[in-house]
């Protein structure tokens, strides 16, 4: 046995490679590693040519239009627009517009996401609702406004219905889908499912061993909600309304085809500010107002980031 051992550790010790080379040899393949160019990189290419031409650089137009004329000269009198008494009017009609779908849509999402957390996530319902959140949460711009305009517009299917059968005009005080009151149901029709999309993986990810903990300790189900799932669930249900209302905010396809007239809403009066005849020689007003929704979304974003940020320290 001795001898055995002792020819077994002449053999290890006469192996061409020793056990400081094989301690060296992962130290030297990670240093090669590191000092090789990594083209990781390229894989991000795409994306930032998309974020410079479709972010910075119209971000950058939109303050170089709004501090200078035509003829490239500062000035201050494009900005100083923003202070107009219509303009704040325009800018008031957008944040109240926002707001109040962002509100309706944050709570109505929230209600169908607690209404699919006791479903199977794996299950067809789940599923389906997942898959059509995600469809109808992008389904906008001039398909959703002729989807009102044939369903409830003046010669739409429900109203002639309506109209016809049951006796009830829904135009009998004006014809309000086309103004800015018509605005808010196609705008909440987009806000459940964007909430359902971002709220969900949040309330998925409440632990259950919280529920069994306070069970343990006595609690009800209304204690749970009321002290652990609602304190914890705050911040990311913040940040989802943050969210819909950034992305009301900055809404135009819908609201340009549905009012054909007016410009209730900032997006609206930048159009008129770059199409208008009324208003020659101003067209550089697009860009302050332009500006002022960047600072405003500007805001919201950081706002929403900030929260996020503490939403996602329980969620890790």
């Amino acid at each position: 046995m001795t001898t055995a051992t002792a020819a077994g550790a002449d053999a290890t010790a006469s192996a061409p490679v020793s056990p400081a080379a094989h301690s060296a040899g992962p130290a030297t393949s990670s240093r090669a590693q590191r000092s090789a160019p990594s083209v990781a990189w390229l894989g991000l290419v795409p994306f930032a040519v998309y974020v410079v031409l479709f972010l910075a650089v119209p971000t950058l137009l939109a303050i170089g239009s709004g501090f200078f004329t035509k003829d490239g000269s500062f000035t201050w009198s494009n900005v100083s627009a923003l202070a107009d008494p219509v303009v704040l009017t325009t800018f008031a009609n957008s944040a109240g517009l926002s707001l109040l779908t962002a509100v309706v849509g944050a709570i109505a999402g929230a209600l169908v996401c607690y209404a699919l957390l006791g479903m199977n996530p794996d299950g067809a319902v789940r599923s389906t609702v997942d898959a059509a959140a995600g469809v109808l949460a992008q389904f906008g711009g001039v398909m959703l406004a002729f989807a009102f305009i044939a369903t409830i517009g003046i010669q739409g299917v429900v109203t002639l219905f309506l109209k016809n059968d049951l006796g009830i005009d829904i135009f009998a005080n004006g014809t309000w889908l086309y103004e800015l009151p018509g605005l808010i149901l196609p705008y909440i029709y987009f806000q459940i499912p964007l909430m359902v999309i971002t709220f969900m993986p949040a309330l998925a990810a409440l632990k259950p061993q919280w529920a069994e903990a306070n069970l343990t300790l006595g609690g009800t189900r209304a204690s749970f909600w009321l002290r652990i799932g609602v304190p914890v669930l705050a911040p990311s249900f913040l940040a989802s309304l943050l969210l819909l209302f950034a992305n009301a905010f900055s809404s135009y396809a819908t609201a340009a085809a549905l009012a054909s007239q007016g410009s209730q809403i900032v997006p609206l009066q930048i159009r008129a500010a770059l199409t208008s005849e009324t208003l020659l020689g101003r067209e550089n007003l697009a860009g302050a107002l332009a500006l002022g929704m960047i600072v405003i979304v500007g805001v919201v974003m950081a706002l929403y980031s900030l929260i996020q940020r503490r939403a996602a320290r329980w969620q890790s």
